[in-house]
C-alpha cells in the first residue's frame, strides 16, 4: 500500500521560514497578554501554551494560505490585483477572528492556566493578528514577486544560451565549407549545362545565404518568410541532388502571417537529410502542411548506414519553443513516417532577448 501524500499549496518557497517567524512570535504576544504572568510561572506554562497556540496560529496561516493560492489562480490577471488583495486581506482578518475567538473560548471552557476570556484580551489579540495579517499578505505578494522575476531572468537567460545554441547549428549546417563548396560545384556544371538556370541557382544561392546571415535580428519570422527561404534552399537541394527527394508544401494563403522561429524549418529539414539516405530509386519525401494551428513536417524515413546524429538540431529547437511559447514540439513516429508537429503563434507578444 501507498501512503497517503498530501500537498499543502505554496503561495512562496519561503512560506515554512514565514511561518516560523510570524506565527512563533505572535503566539508568544498574544499568550503573554490574556496569560499575564501565568505565562511564565514555569517551564511547562510556557512550552506548553506556546507550542498549543503556535499550533493553532500555524493552522490558520496554512489554511490562509491556500486561500491565497486559489485567489491568485483565479484572479491572475494584474488588473485583479488590488481585488485580489483586498479579498485575500478580508477573508484572513475574518478567519482570523473566527480562529482566535473559539480559541480563547476553549481555554476558558478547559481551564487552560486558569484562563477567564475577557474582551480585552480578544481585542487587543485580534488588533495583533490584523496588522499582522495585512504585513504578511504584503510580505508573502513582495516575496512571490521577487521569485518570479528571478525566475523570468533565469529562464530569460537560458532563452539567450538555446537562442544562440540554434543560430550557431543553423549557421553552422549551412555556412560551412562542406555545404559552400558543393553549392559552387553545382553552379560551376549549371553554367556549362544551363546558363539561365545558372543565374537562377545564384540568386537562390544569394538569398539562402542573406536570410541566414540576418536572421539573427528577428525573434520570430512569418510562417511564409520561412516557407519563401524553403523554396530557395529546396531549388539549391534539387539542383544537386535531382530526384532523389521531393517536397511539397501545403499550407492555406490565410496561414502563412502566424509566426515561428527563424531557421525553424531549415533545422528540421537539415535533419532529414542528416539521418536518410538520398537516391532516385527511393526518393526521400517530404511534405509540409498546416494542420490545427500547427506545422507539420512529415518524411519518410529510409536511414543511412553508418553513425549519424539523429537529434541533430531538434532538441535546441524544442527546447526553444518552450522557453518562448511554453509550448511543445511533437515528434511521432508512424510505420515508415516521422511527423514533426510545430506550434504556430499568433502574435508577437513574447519577450524580446
Amino acid at each position: 500500500m501507498h501512503a497517503l501524500k498530501i500537498q499543502i499549496p505554496k503561495y512562496t518557497s519561503k512560506d515554512g521560514i514565514i511561518l516560523l517567524c510570524s506565527m512563533l512570535p505572535y503566539s508568544i504576544l498574544i499568550n503573554s497578554l490574556i496569560f499575564k504572568e501565568r505565562y511564565f510561572n514555569s517551564l511547562w506554562s510556557f512550552t506548553s501554551a506556546t507550542f498549543l497556540t503556535f499550533i493553532i496560529m500555524a493552522g490558520v496561516f496554512l489554511g490562509c494560505g491556500s486561500v491565497a493560492v486559489f485567489l491568485r489562480q483565479r484572479f491572475s490577471d494584474e488588473k485583479f490585483l488590488n481585488l485580489r488583495l483586498f479579498l485575500t486581506i478580508t477573508i484572513f482578518i475574518l478567519t482570523s477572528a473566527v480562529v482566535l475567538s473559539l480559541t480563547l473560548r476553549a481555554y476558558e471552557l478547559f481551564g487552560f492556566l486558569d484562563y477567564s476570556f475577557t474582551e480585552k484580551d480578544f481585542i487587543q489579540s485580534f488588533v495583533w493578528l490584523a496588522v499582522l495579517n495585512v504585513f504578511l499578505t504584503f510580505l508573502n505578494e513582495g516575496v512571490s514577486r521577487f521569485e518570479k522575476y528571478k525566475a523570468t531572468l533565469k529562464e530569460t537567460e537560458q532563452l539567450k544560451k538555446e537562442y544562440r545554441k540554434s543560430q550557431l547549428m543553423g549557421l553552422k549546417s549551412q555556412v560551412n565549407p562542406h555545404f559552400l563548396f558543393n553549392s559552387l560545384n553545382t553552379l560551376s556544371s549549371l553554367i556549362y549545362e544551363d546558363e539561365e538556370k545558372a543565374e537562377q541557382f545564384l540568386d537562390e544561392l544569394s538569398k539562402v545565404y542573406r536570410y541566414l546571415l540576418r536572421n539573427d535580428e528577428d525573434q520570430l519570422v512569418s510562417l511564409e518568410t520561412e516557407l519563401a527561404f524553403t523554396h530557395s534552399y529546396h531549388f539549391l537541394l534539387k539542383a544537386r541532388y535531382g530526384d532523389g527527394f521531393h517536397l511539397a508544401v501545403d499550407v492555406p494563403e490565410s496561414k502563412k502571417k502566424l509566426l515561428l522561429p527563424p531557421l525553424t524549418l531549415q533545422m528540421i529539414l537539415e535533419n532529414i537529410f542528416n539521418c536518410n539516405r538520398i537516391n532516385k530509386s527511393t526518393p526521400l519525401l517530404i511534405n509540409i502542411s498546416y494542420v490545427d494551428n500547427h506545422l507539420e513536417i512529415r518524411n519518410s524515413i529510409q536511414p543511412k548506414l553508418g553513425k549519424y546524429d539523429s537529434d541533430l538540431g531538434l532538441e535546441s529547437l524544442a527546447n526553444r519553443f518552450w522557453l518562448l511559447f511554453q509550448k511543445s514540439v511533437n515528434i511521432n513516429t508512424f510505420d515508415n513516417t516521422r511527423v514533426i508537429s510545430l506550434p504556430l503563434i499568433l502574435d508577437k507578444g513574447v519577450t524580446a532577448l
